[in-house]
């Protein structure tokens, strides 16, 4: 049955997942993403939906697993990278293959349940912002050393940039079309969460977080914490400081 209360719904809703060498997780990610964009479209949250997948050159069976999904199912798309291009890379990808009003971004580990998708819609139509950033509730499940390199990265971004996001390397931020259109991200590497944050919110867009149940990957690897991604993230960091200092802040966009 289709909802006659609340916002106009929605023309279409994108889920995208950048990845590299998921092929324990590819089938269930787009199989969530699907079942909860399928219940908007029922529940008139949206009119269509897209998924997109992002394969960042993977060499498993991640390229032929997406584009077998993409055959069976018209709303599956894939971008393939011919060459490695890190997160930063697939997000911008992933972004800009996206037409959705919004913009979901996410990994396929699934580090939340999908369904979180229609309250972080709610949220943003019914509080009127731009951006609905996650944060974990409970992070005791990455292990003491991710916690560690979480709790001083967050530190140190709130420090550099004045942001009071407290969670923002965690993939999970949906993202209004108006954002991605005034908002170029440059970075490469893990550093693109808070540059898409700091970008908007020195914009003068809005971000609102919400808190989620949190569901550490138990498969396949993680390379957020190693010394050379740690590396990549603090010289962009220190390159859009840089940058942002020369420029004046803009003040709250208005809603219409």
């Amino acid at each position: 049955m289709t909802s006659t209360q609340g916002p106009e719904p929605l023309s279409l809703v994108s889920v995208f997942f950048p990845m590299w060498n998921e092929e324990e997780y590819i089938e269930r990610a787009v199989a969530a993403a699907s079942v909860t964009c399928r219940e908007l479209v029922e529940t008139g949250r949206t009119r269509d939906y897209e998924i997109i997948v992002v394969d960042d050159a993977s060499t498993d069976r991640t390229p032929q697993l997406a584009d077998a999904l993409a055959a069976d199912d018209p709303h599956v798309r894939v971008v393939h990278h011919p060459v490695n291009r890190k997160l930063g890379g697939s997000m911008r990808s992933g972004f800009d293959a996206a037409k959705g009003d919004v913009v979901l971004y996410t990994d396929a580990d699934l580090p939340f349940e999908m369904r979180e998708l229609e309250r972080a819609l709610r949220v943003l139509q019914t509080y009127e912002v731009d951006i609905v950033s996650a944060y974990r509730l409970d992070r005791t499940g990455e292990g003491p050393r991710r916690a560690v390199y979480s709790f001083l990265y967050n530190g140190l971004v709130r420090l550099m940039f004045g942001t009071r996001v407290r969670d923002v390397n965690f993939a999970f931020k949906l993202v209004r079309r108006e954002v991605l259109d005034h908002v170029a991200l440059r970075s490469e590497g893990s550093f693109i969460d808070a540059e898409l944050l700091v970008r908007a919110q020195k914009a003068g867009f809005e971000v609102l977080q919400i808190g989620v149940d949190y569901f550490p990957r138990t498969r396949g690897v993680s390379t957020l914490s190693s010394l050379g991604v740690i590396r990549t993230m603090l010289d962009e960091m220190r390159t859009l400081r840089r940058e942002l200092r020369s420029l004046p802040a803009r003040p709250a966009r208005a809603r219409t």
